[in-house]
Protein backbone atom coordinates (compact mmCIF):
# COMPACT_ATOMS: atom_id res chain seq x y z
CA UNK A 1 0.00 0.00 0.00
CA UNK A 2 2.77 2.47 1.00
CA UNK A 3 4.72 1.71 -2.18
CA UNK A 4 1.61 2.27 -4.30
CA UNK A 5 0.88 5.60 -2.58
CA UNK A 6 4.46 6.80 -3.20
CA UNK A 7 4.21 5.59 -6.80
CA UNK A 8 0.96 7.48 -7.43
CA UNK A 9 2.30 10.71 -5.88
CA UNK A 10 5.40 10.48 -8.07
CA UNK A 11 3.39 9.71 -11.22
CA UNK A 12 1.04 12.66 -10.70
CA UNK A 13 3.67 15.27 -9.79
CA UNK A 14 4.57 16.28 -13.43
CA UNK A 15 0.92 16.80 -14.40
CA UNK A 16 0.29 18.79 -11.21
CA UNK A 17 3.43 20.85 -11.82
CA UNK A 18 2.14 21.75 -15.28
CA UNK A 19 -1.23 22.73 -13.81
CA UNK A 20 0.45 25.00 -11.24
CA UNK A 21 2.55 26.66 -13.97
CA UNK A 22 -0.56 27.30 -16.06
CA UNK A 23 -2.21 28.72 -12.94
CA UNK A 24 0.63 31.22 -12.41
CA UNK A 25 0.43 32.33 -16.05
CA UNK A 26 -3.28 33.03 -15.69
CA UNK A 27 -2.68 34.76 -12.37
CA UNK A 28 -0.30 37.14 -14.12
CA UNK A 29 -2.97 37.78 -16.76
CA UNK A 30 -5.81 38.33 -14.28
CA UNK A 31 -3.96 39.84 -11.31
CA UNK A 32 -6.13 42.99 -11.44
CA UNK A 33 -9.38 41.05 -11.49
CA UNK A 34 -11.92 42.52 -9.01
CA UNK A 35 -12.52 40.61 -5.79
CA UNK A 36 -16.17 39.95 -6.71
CA UNK A 37 -15.19 38.37 -10.03
CA UNK A 38 -12.60 36.10 -8.35
CA UNK A 39 -15.22 35.12 -5.77
CA UNK A 40 -17.76 34.19 -8.45
CA UNK A 41 -15.19 32.16 -10.36
CA UNK A 42 -14.12 30.37 -7.19
CA UNK A 43 -17.72 29.26 -6.71
CA UNK A 44 -17.80 27.93 -10.25
CA UNK A 45 -14.58 25.92 -10.08
CA UNK A 46 -14.87 24.73 -6.47
CA UNK A 47 -18.25 22.93 -6.99
CA UNK A 48 -16.96 21.54 -10.30
CA UNK A 49 -13.87 20.28 -8.47
CA UNK A 50 -16.08 18.60 -5.84
CA UNK A 51 -18.20 17.00 -8.59
CA UNK A 52 -15.20 15.57 -10.46
CA UNK A 53 -13.52 14.48 -7.25
CA UNK A 54 -16.68 12.63 -6.16
CA UNK A 55 -16.72 10.80 -9.51
CA UNK A 56 -13.14 9.57 -9.21
CA UNK A 57 -13.20 8.80 -5.48
CA UNK A 58 -16.43 6.81 -5.76
CA UNK A 59 -15.47 5.09 -9.01
CA UNK A 60 -12.10 3.94 -7.70
CA UNK A 61 -13.63 2.74 -4.44
CA UNK A 62 -16.26 0.73 -6.35
CA UNK A 63 -13.62 -0.76 -8.64
CA UNK A 64 -11.65 -2.04 -5.65
CA UNK A 65 -14.67 -3.56 -3.92
CA UNK A 66 -16.01 -7.04 -4.72
CA UNK A 67 -19.27 -6.64 -6.64
CA UNK A 68 -21.28 -8.44 -3.98
CA UNK A 69 -20.28 -5.74 -1.44
CA UNK A 70 -21.57 -2.80 -3.50
CA UNK A 71 -25.18 -3.40 -2.61
CA UNK A 72 -27.64 -3.07 0.24
CA UNK A 73 -26.10 -2.10 3.54
CA UNK A 74 -22.71 -1.35 1.96
CA UNK A 75 -24.11 1.56 -0.05
CA UNK A 76 -23.66 3.82 2.99
CA UNK A 77 -19.91 3.22 2.76
CA UNK A 78 -19.89 4.31 -0.89
CA UNK A 79 -21.75 7.48 0.11
CA UNK A 80 -19.44 8.30 3.04
CA UNK A 81 -16.26 7.71 1.04
CA UNK A 82 -17.59 9.81 -1.85
CA UNK A 83 -18.73 12.71 0.34
CA UNK A 84 -15.68 12.88 2.60
CA UNK A 85 -13.26 12.30 -0.26
CA UNK A 86 -14.76 15.05 -2.40
CA UNK A 87 -16.06 17.70 0.03
CA UNK A 88 -13.64 17.20 2.92
CA UNK A 89 -10.44 16.86 0.95
CA UNK A 90 -11.68 19.26 -1.76
CA UNK A 91 -12.06 21.94 0.92
CA UNK A 92 -8.52 21.22 2.09
CA UNK A 93 -7.26 21.61 -1.48
CA UNK A 94 -9.26 24.66 -2.61
CA UNK A 95 -9.56 26.62 0.64
CA UNK A 96 -7.40 25.50 3.57
CA UNK A 97 -4.00 25.08 1.88
CA UNK A 98 -4.41 28.29 -0.20
CA UNK A 99 -5.39 30.15 2.98
CA UNK A 100 -2.27 28.87 4.76
CA UNK A 101 -0.30 30.18 1.79
CA UNK A 102 -2.05 33.56 2.02
CA UNK A 103 -1.09 33.82 5.70
CA UNK A 104 2.55 32.79 5.20
CA UNK A 105 2.90 35.08 2.17
CA UNK A 106 1.23 37.93 4.10
CA UNK A 107 -1.29 38.57 1.34
CA UNK A 108 -3.41 41.69 2.01
CA UNK A 109 -6.99 40.39 1.67
CA UNK A 110 -6.60 36.88 3.06
CA UNK A 111 -9.80 35.16 4.11
CA UNK A 112 -10.80 31.51 4.07
CA UNK A 113 -13.85 30.53 2.00
CA UNK A 114 -15.36 27.17 3.01
CA UNK A 115 -17.77 26.11 0.29
CA UNK A 116 -19.79 23.63 2.34
CA UNK A 117 -20.48 26.42 4.88
CA UNK A 118 -20.99 29.37 2.52
CA UNK A 119 -22.84 27.46 -0.24
CA UNK A 120 -23.94 24.15 1.36
CA UNK A 121 -26.61 23.22 -1.22
CA UNK A 122 -24.40 23.79 -4.25
CA UNK A 123 -21.48 21.82 -2.78
CA UNK A 124 -23.61 18.97 -1.40
CA UNK A 125 -25.54 18.49 -4.65
CA UNK A 126 -22.30 18.62 -6.68
CA UNK A 127 -20.85 15.81 -4.56
CA UNK A 128 -24.03 13.70 -4.65
CA UNK A 129 -24.30 14.08 -8.43
CA UNK A 130 -20.72 12.85 -8.83
CA UNK A 131 -21.30 9.89 -6.50
CA UNK A 132 -24.46 8.77 -8.31
CA UNK A 133 -22.83 9.10 -11.73
CA UNK A 134 -19.76 7.13 -10.64
CA UNK A 135 -21.80 4.43 -8.94
CA UNK A 136 -23.61 3.59 -12.18
CA UNK A 137 -20.73 4.32 -14.54
CA UNK A 138 -17.35 4.17 -12.76
CA UNK A 139 -14.61 5.94 -14.70
CA UNK A 140 -11.43 7.60 -13.41
CA UNK A 141 -9.11 8.63 -16.21
CA UNK A 142 -10.68 11.77 -17.70
CA UNK A 143 -12.50 13.00 -14.55
CA UNK A 144 -9.23 12.86 -12.57
CA UNK A 145 -7.27 14.79 -15.19
CA UNK A 146 -10.03 17.41 -15.26
CA UNK A 147 -10.17 17.37 -11.46
CA UNK A 148 -6.48 18.30 -11.16
CA UNK A 149 -6.81 21.25 -13.56
CA UNK A 150 -10.10 22.48 -12.06
CA UNK A 151 -8.64 22.21 -8.55
CA UNK A 152 -5.74 24.40 -9.68
CA UNK A 153 -8.22 27.01 -10.89
CA UNK A 154 -10.24 26.90 -7.65
CA UNK A 155 -7.10 27.33 -5.53
CA UNK A 156 -5.90 30.07 -7.87
CA UNK A 157 -9.06 32.16 -7.56
CA UNK A 158 -9.04 31.72 -3.79
CA UNK A 159 -5.54 33.24 -3.73
CA UNK A 160 -6.50 35.87 -6.31
CA UNK A 161 -9.16 37.11 -3.90
CA UNK A 162 -6.42 37.59 -1.31
CA UNK A 163 -4.10 39.46 -3.67
CA UNK A 164 -6.68 41.58 -5.50
CA UNK A 165 -5.07 44.84 -6.71
CA UNK A 166 -2.03 44.48 -4.44
CA UNK A 167 1.13 46.27 -5.59
CA UNK A 168 3.33 43.19 -5.40
CA UNK A 169 2.34 39.57 -6.01
CA UNK A 170 4.58 36.76 -4.63
CA UNK A 171 4.31 34.54 -7.70
CA UNK A 172 6.93 31.99 -6.65
CA UNK A 173 5.33 31.47 -3.25
CA UNK A 174 1.88 31.21 -4.83
CA UNK A 175 3.24 28.64 -7.29
CA UNK A 176 4.52 26.48 -4.40
CA UNK A 177 1.19 26.58 -2.59
CA UNK A 178 -0.78 25.96 -5.80
CA UNK A 179 1.32 22.85 -6.40
CA UNK A 180 0.88 21.60 -2.82
CA UNK A 181 -2.83 22.47 -2.76
CA UNK A 182 -3.43 20.26 -5.79
CA UNK A 183 -0.78 17.53 -5.65
CA UNK A 184 -1.25 15.99 -2.21
CA UNK A 185 -5.02 16.56 -1.63
CA UNK A 186 -6.05 15.47 -5.14
CA UNK A 187 -4.04 12.26 -4.98
CA UNK A 188 -5.32 11.78 -1.44
CA UNK A 189 -9.00 12.13 -2.39
CA UNK A 190 -8.92 10.40 -5.78
CA UNK A 191 -6.50 7.55 -5.12
CA UNK A 192 -5.23 7.04 -1.57
CA UNK A 193 -8.48 7.67 0.33
CA UNK A 194 -10.66 5.15 -1.59
CA UNK A 195 -7.81 2.60 -1.55
CA UNK A 196 -7.54 2.78 2.25
CA UNK A 197 -11.28 2.23 2.74
CA UNK A 198 -11.51 -0.47 0.08
CA UNK A 199 -9.15 -2.72 2.01
CA UNK A 200 -7.34 -5.20 -0.21
CA UNK A 201 -6.36 -3.53 -3.47
CA UNK A 202 -6.35 -5.67 -6.57
CA UNK A 203 -2.94 -5.12 -8.14
CA UNK A 204 -4.23 -6.31 -11.51
CA UNK A 205 -6.71 -3.41 -11.58
CA UNK A 206 -4.50 -0.32 -11.19
CA UNK A 207 -5.45 3.32 -11.29
CA UNK A 208 -5.75 4.69 -14.84
CA UNK A 209 -5.89 8.33 -13.75
CA UNK A 210 -4.06 10.77 -16.01
CA UNK A 211 -3.05 7.80 -18.14
CA UNK A 212 -1.02 6.40 -15.24
CA UNK A 213 -0.46 2.68 -15.35
CA UNK A 214 1.44 0.39 -13.02
CA UNK A 215 4.58 -0.99 -14.62
CA UNK A 216 4.45 -4.69 -15.05
CA UNK A 217 7.38 -6.55 -13.57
Amino acid sequence: MIKKIIYELKEHSPFTLLGALIGIIFMMMFKNMPYEASHRLFYIFHPLHVFLSAIVTTALFCRYQPKEKISGIHLWKVLVVGLVGSIGIGTLSDSVVPFWGEILLDMPHRHIHIGIIEEPWIISLSALAGIVLAYFKPSTKHPHAGHVLVSTWASLFHMLMASSHSETTPYFGIFIFLFLAVWVPCCLSDIIFPMLFAGDVNASNPCDCCGSKEKKK
